[in-house]
C-alpha cells in the first residue's frame, strides 16, 4: 500500500479544492445537527438519527480525511497561531464590515449580532495568545486559560429575519466560517489532547463550543437556515446530490489530472458516500409521504 501523500506534495487546485470541500463538509455537520434538533421537535426519530450518524460521518471521516490530505492539522503551536489569524480577522475585519453594513441596511439585529460575535472573537484571540505564551515559554509562568464558556442558543424553524439580501449573505458567509472554525478547533483540541496537553484541549474544544453552539446557532436563527424537516431533506438531498454527481467527482478528476492520484481516490469515495447519503434522505422523504418540489 502507498503511503497517504505529504501536504506539501498536493497540488495548489487541488489544495483550494479540498478547502473548499471540507468548508462544505463542516457546514453540512453542524447544519445536520439542527436538523436533528428539528426532526426531534416533531417527534421524527428515525430522521433526527439519520441526520446525526451523516453529521458524524461528515466531520469525523470526510473533514477528516481531507484534513489530512492538505496537513491542517500541525502542531500545538500552529495550531494555536492559525486560530488567532482566523479569530483577528473575524474580530478585526469580518464581523466589523458585516455590522456596518447591516446597520447601512437597517438590519439592526444582524447589526447587534455581528457587533456582539466580533467582540466574542477579540476575547477567543486574547486567549489564544495567552495559550501560546504558556506553550512556547513554559517559565513565564504562564497557563492555557479554559475559562470558556458556551450559552447555547436553540435555533427556531423559519424564514430569514433580515431584509436586506446583502445581509443575508453576510449571514450565511459568517455561518460557513463558524462552521469550519468548529471542525478546525474540534481537530486541533484532540491534537492537545493526544499531545499530552489537556488545558489547551478544553480551551480549544470549549471555544468550538461557543462557535457552534452560540455563533452559528444565533446566525442561523436569522438567516431562516432550519424550516420544517421535509423542507431541511430536500434541502439536503439537493446538497449530497450535488456533491455526489458534480463537485466531488469534477474534484477528483482534476486531482487526478494533476498527479494527486491518492486525493483523486479520497474524492471519488466522498462522491460515493454523498450519493448514499442522499438515497437515505430520499428513503425518508418518501416515508413522510412528501416529495421535493420540482424545478421550473
Amino acid at each position: 500500500m502507498r503511503p497517504p501523500p505529504r501536504s506539501d506534495d498536493v497540488d495548489p487546485a487541488t489544495r483550494t479544492n479540498l478547502t473548499n470541500a471540507m468548508k462544505g463538509e463542516a457546514l453540512a455537520h453542524v447544519t445536520y445537527r439542527a436538523y436533528a434538533k428539528q426532526a426531534d421537535r416533531e417527534n421524527l426519530p428515525e430522521v433526527a438519527a439519520l441526520y446525526r450518524r451523516t453529521a458524524h460521518t461528515e466531520l469525523r471521516e470526510h473533514f477528516t480525511e481531507q484534513a489530512k490530505l492538505i496537513g491542517l492539522v500541525g502542531d500545538n503551536v500552529a495550531n494555536l497561531r492559525d486560530s488567532t489569524g482566523g479569530e483577528t480577522y473575524e474580530a478585526t475585519t469580518m464581523y466589523k464590515n458585516f455590522a456596518a453594513q447591516a446597520r447601512a441596511d437597517g438590519d439592526r439585529q444582524a447589526a447587534r449580532l455581528f457587533s456582539e460575535i466580533a467582540d466574542d472573537e477579540a476575547a477567543h484571540r486574547t486567549r489564544f495568545l495567552q495559550a501560546t505564551k504558556a506553550v512556547t515559554d513554559p517559565s513565564s509562568g504562564t497557563v492555557v486559560p479554559t475559562d470558556v464558556k458556551a450559552n447555547p442558543v436553540a435555533i427556531r424553524a423559519g424564514g430569514p429575519q433580515v431584509s436586506s439580501s446583502r445581509t443575508l449573505d453576510n449571514l450565511r458567509t459568517a455561518m460557513k466560517g463558524e462552521a469550519f472554525a468548529y471542525a478546525k478547533y474540534t481537530l486541533y483540541g484532540d491534537k492537545a489532547r493526544e499531545t499530552g496537553q489537556p488545558r489547551l484541549a478544553r480551551l480549544f474544544h470549549r471555544t468550538a463550543a461557543v462557535e457552534r453552539t452560540e455563533h452559528f446557532a444565533e446566525e442561523a436563527n436569522l438567516a431562516g437556515a432550519v424550516r420544517d424537516t421535509p423542507a431541511n431533506l430536500c434541502a439536503t438531498i439537493k446538497g449530497e446530490t450535488h456533491e455526489g454527481r458534480q463537485m466531488y467527482p469534477d474534484y477528483a478528476r482534476q486531482a487526478s489530472a494533476a498527479g494527486d492520484t491518492a486525493t483523486a481516490k479520497v474524492l471519488d469515495d466522498t462522491a460515493k458516500d454523498e450519493l448514499k447519503h442522499a438515497k437515505a434522505f430520499s428513503g425518508e422523504l418518501s416515508r413522510l409521504g412528501k416529495q421535493c418540489p420540482t424545478s421550473s
